[in-house]
């Protein structure tokens, strides 16, 4: 028996396919499998236009088989089979692949679409074996044949033994090294995951003989173990079902197996597309946080199925960053994909799928809002922080997809309002959208700068997640509304009666506010009349781009190199401490600087700034009370 070498180069490169192609050594199984598929595809089409043939999927299958104890692993097929010519061109040239060739000689349809296009699959099975023996009897022919390998040094073909037609794999598992456990390519329980991982929707039925555990003949106390011949595999995928026959329960019970999430899916969005790009898609909005989601082992990404085999488990071109909370799956016959089909290679299609989920998404929370504001608001308590950051990211390039998804809590109405809700109910007067940030909603009620804003019944939106001014900065307007922090220096507000006299009062204690001015060098950019205030003595305002909320978020961040607010300190000129310090300034100059520092600090607590020398402010306070 003459031993034949491998055409196209063979020792180098097989090693580079059992070395580098895959990423994971388990890809062997799901690549065996997809080819016993198109074998059994081949009948099917050969059957379409041959009459002398009928096709049966009942009478199909592929089967797996593991003998621990000659370390051995079988997958066979009840497929077409191939001649001694196939075995030598299919097998003997690397990267020939007869499915690719069989898919160009036959017009595919019906949705039996063949999967292999590479010829390099097969090869993939010397990751985990010594020696392969492939045993195969194609339709019509009395003889079968027997090829086998022991890797790069070549093969042989000759005569074999095979009464029914379809093709038997063997191969023989590696030994165990310091690095790699083979052993688990022969385990029962590792198998059928692997199967179910990657094979789950493969359209035939894959079959192994499974230990079962039950209770002997006419006794309930004894147990013995049985080997039952199972399907592991869910063949027909929930996603190529009519919609209409499935319900709510199938939906989350997907959900479950697919284990997306503990949770129940808030929503899910079942996708069929049969037009440019042909795909299926599954989405699910889901209703709790993961408890890793803002940490950076989280992944995003779809489940990436090619004709219902999976190819990524994290396919994450498809979701933008700003939806990476959607979990679910795609399923394409037209996906471009790389030589080990783990890879998409980025391609016209998967941008067109990644477009077309990305407005189905925003669609359904748009929805979600609109007819379901329960469910919304559910979902926008665990998720709305996400759509924040898509709104600041990429320098605000996605905010007009996500501006009409932001809520934010309302003074007024004491609930998540839109940006499109506050707008409708502004006064014909309010110039501004006015907002106030801090750690709560009760911190915020009771800041100062709220006075003067709500008096005129002006509503405020409140901002608690330390995106939100960053956000608001980079969307800078709403329906042509500017929007404006309530310690802004200018509030666009008409002074009252209490008001006007403010200007005039500033010039006539000119001296003191330069001197207060003066107490505070380096700390605060001036000292000045409150036209804000009405019952408290003092307020921190700001000038600039960065609030004092976000002053504080900045220095929480690693090379932060100390960004300040520009901060102001108000008095309020109608409080007895205004009296006080008039009084300090005309007869005692060191108890100016000590109400000054003590005011200075009071506000600085009020915004929930450090205070910069603890146990000087709890002194003076002593002086005070002393």
């Amino acid at each position: 028996m003459e031993k034949m070498q491998f055409k196209a180069e063979s020792k180098r490169l097989l090693e580079m396919m059992i070395n580098s192609i895959y990423s994971q050594k388990e890809i062997f199984l799901r690549e065996l499998i997809s080819n016993a598929s198109d074998a059994i595809d081949k009948i099917y089409y050969k059957a379409l236009t041959d009459d002398s043939l009928s096709f049966d999927q009942n009478h199909y299958y592929i089967k797996v088989k593991a003998d621990k104890e000659n370390r051995t692993l079988t997958i066979s097929d009840t497929g077409i089979g191939m001649t001694k010519e196939e075995l030598e061109n299919n097998l003997g040239i690397i990267a020939k692949s007869g499915s690719l060739a069989f898919k160009s000689e036959n017009e595919l349809k019906d949705g039996h679409d063949i999967i292999g296009q590479f010829g390099v699959g097969f090869y993939s099975a010397f990751m985990v074996a010594d020696a392969i023996t492939v045993t195969t009897k194609t339709i019509g022919s009395e003889d079968a044949y027997r090829w086998h390998s022991g890797g790069a040094d070549g093969y042989t073909i000759e005569l074999g033994e095979k009464e029914e037609v379809g093709t038997e794999i063997v191969l023989s598992i590696k030994e165990n090294t310091e690095e790699d456990s083979y052993d688990e390519y022969l385990e029962e329980y590792r198998l059928k995951a692997i199967i179910k991982k990657y094979s789950d929707f493969i359209r035939y039925p894959i079959k192994m003989d499974v230990t079962e555990r039950k209770s002997k003949e006419d006794s309930e106390t004894e147990f013995e173990e049985v080997l039952e011949e199972q399907t592991i595999n869910s063949m027909v995928p929930i996603w190529r079902k009519n919609k209409n026959e499935l319900t709510s329960e199938d939906y989350e019970n997907f959900y479950a197996e697919k284990r997306y999430g503990f949770d129940k899916p808030l929503k899910h969005i079942h996708i069929s597309v049969d037009g440019a790009v042909r795909y299926n898609a599954i989405l699910y909005i889901p209703e709790q946080i993961p408890y890793d989601y803002y940490s950076k082992e989280f992944e995003k990404g779809l489940e990436l199925y090619s004709n219902g085999v999976l190819i990524m488990e994290k396919c994450s071109d498809l979701l933008p960053d700003y939806f990476s909370f959607v979990k679910g799956m795609v399923d394409s016959e037209d996906l471009s994909l790389n030589i080990s089909r783990e890879i998409l290679q980025h391609d016209r299609q998967l941008k067109l799928i990644a477009k077309n989920i990305k407005n189905k998404i925003k669609s359904q929370l748009q929805s979600l809002l609109k007819d379901e504001r329960e469910k919304y608001e559910t979902f926008y308590n665990s998720f709305g922080r996400q759509l924040k950051y898509g709104v600041y990211s990429d320098f605000g390039a996605n905010k007009e997809d996500l501006q009409n998804l932001l809520m934010f809590y309302s003074s007024k109405e004491k609930k998540l309002i839109t940006l499109d809700e506050y707008v409708s109910s502004m006064p014909e007067d309010q110039k501004y959208i006015y907002y106030a940030a801090g750690e709560s909603y009760d911190r915020i009620e009771k800041l100062p700068q709220t006075e003067v804003v709500a008096d005129k019944g002006y509503d405020i939106l409140y901002f608690t997640d330390e995106v939100d001014e960053f956000a608001i900065r980079m969307l800078m307007n709403y329906q042509e509304k500017e929007f404006k922090s309530i310690s802004s220096g200018d509030l666009g507000i008409e002074a009252g009666e209490n008001e006007k006299g403010a200007e005039s009062e500033e010039k006539d204690n000119k001296d003191l506010f330069e001197e207060m001015k003066t107490i505070l060098a380096g700390k605060v950019k001036d000292v000045r009349i409150s036209k804000r205030l009405k019952s408290h003595p003092v307020c921190i305002a700001t000038e600039g781009e960065v609030t004092t909320e976000m002053e504080k978020i900045l220095k929480a961040m690693p090379n932060s190199q100390n960004i300040q607010a520009e901060k102001i300190l108000e008095i309020n000129r109608n409080h007895e401490v205004f009296t006080s310090l008039k009084d300090s300034f005309e007869k005692d100059k060191e108890k100016l600087a000590l109400y000054t520092n003590l005011l200075f600090n009071q506000a600085l607590l009020i915004e929930g700034l450090p205070i910069e020398d603890p146990v000087e402010f709890t002194n003076d306070i002593c002086k005070i009370m002393v």
